[in-house]
């Protein structure tokens, strides 16, 4: 068949990761370092025993410095040379949430494939002001202390606590001081008014604080949708801007669904089939596709049952999500293996660009796609475009076209 095999995927990580790995490493690489699995005690929802590692006090003053501006080259260095490994394009099919609240999770997420991490400074960590701090210097420590292990900045991503709580404005002139730090995950989003609250922020932490080069990239914030108010200004969320400019104030870049709030908030009682939620998802891809915007699917809670997350990432990909959040490394195989073209969907728009080639060449301006069971199909404008956007993914993800005559 065309796709590649699994140890052909190769990272898009930074030059650090020069190995070629498989799409479905993580489960073994993070719990190599031990003598058992993570479990989702451990992944998701540490709350105990919050040590900051040997010799570390998990402080920002526990840091040998906060980084300087040979960091920043550095990083900027490694992010140029990732981009010109990867000109077709970085893929987000697998989100990963990591806790800030334990440093062997930390450790253990450097050895992840999903193709972006998102450390989380909200749900997993308690919500003590002694905690948050804790969580936010643990990570700051990290951070600037594994900076030749890290990976691209294109997969590393933060969530930070809710713009409406305390913690927040030291969250963002905290993580603006990191270089590795490229993407926002803001929970809680429920107006335009949320967005243009954190964009101020950054931009005040641009102006006053001085951190971070404000002519280098953007920062991209993912807005996460977990309430009806939300639907309910989904529009406005969307369509959102920053007043102050995409370098001064951030650039809105997906949509995130955070279905166990939103049932919260809502009423609706979650079942296996999905079915109560397929307004809301099919809602919140249209939007996000109508403003340009990615669209990443909710958790499967089930982290054990890997068929029916297989299904529930097929269901999602039919409808037009472009990637799923992960809260167990055991996860991110079935998530990246599902969010790409199958081989059938290859060959199909393979043979379709090779028609429309030939049509060309003869000076034709259409063509037909014979059909497996017989008969002819045309190929119009709307089945190129779809055909190109298959085979930019898939080699994205490393797998093989077929070579047509």
């Amino acid at each position: 068949m065309f796709r590649a095999g699994l140890n052909t995927l190769h990272s898009r990580a930074s030059p650090v990761f020069t190995k070629p790995f498989r799409a479905g490493v993580a489960a073994a690489n993070l719990s190599s370092t031990s003598s058992r699995p993570a479990t989702t005690t451990d992944w998701v929802a540490t709350r105990k025993n919050h040590s900051h590692g040997p010799g570390s006090t998990g402080t920002l003053e526990d840091c040998d410095s906060l980084p300087t501006a040979e960091d920043f080259r550095i990083s900027a260095d490694a992010e140029r040379a990732h981009a010109l490994a990867t000109a077709n394009g970085h893929l987000g099919r697998s989100y990963l949430y990591v806790p800030a609240t334990a440093e062997k999770m930390l450790e253990k997420s450097l050895t992840t494939s999903s193709d972006v991490i998102i450390y989380d400074l909200e749900d997993s960590v308690p919500p003590s002001p002694a905690d948050k701090h804790g969580a936010r210097s643990r990570l700051a420590h990290f951070l600037s202390t594994r900076s030749g292990s890290l990976p691209s900045p294109d997969r590393i991503a933060i969530r930070l606590n809710s713009n409406a709580t305390e913690f927040f404005a030291e969250d963002i002139i905290q993580a603006l001081r990191l270089p590795w730090i490229r993407t926002f995950v803001l929970p809680k989003i429920h107006s335009a008014q949320d967005l243009h609250h954190v964009s101020e922020e950054i931009h005040i932490a641009y102006r006053a604080h001085k951190v971070r080069n404000p002519n280098g990239p953007p920062i991209q914030l993912v807005a996460s949708i977990e309430s009806a108010k939300a639907m309910y200004n989904l529009g406005e969320i969307a369509s959102w801007q920053s007043l102050w400019g995409p370098a001064q104030g951030g650039k809105l870049s997906a949509l995130l669904f955070a279905a166990e709030d939103y049932c919260a908030d809502t009423g609706i009682i979650r079942t296996t089939t999905r079915q109560e939620l397929l307004y809301t998802r099919s809602h919140i891809v249209v939007t996000a596709k109508a403003f340009g915007l990615g669209a990443i699917d909710m958790v499967c809670v089930n982290y054990k049952d890997l068929e029916y997350l297989r299904d529930e990432c097929e269901d999602g990909r039919r409808l037009g999500f472009t990637g799923k959040q992960a809260i167990h490394p055991n996860q991110v195989d079935v998530i990246q293996s599902t969010f790409v073209p199958s081989d059938k969907e290859i060959l199909r728009a393979a043979r379709i660009l090779k028609q429309m080639e030939k049509a060309h060449l003869a000076n034709r301006g259409a063509a037909g796609l014979e059909l497996e069971g017989g008969g002819m199909e045309m190929i119009d404008a709307p089945m190129i475009k779809q055909a190109e956007r298959i085979v930019k993914i898939a080699t994205a993800a490393g797998l093989t076209i077929p070579d047509l005559q």
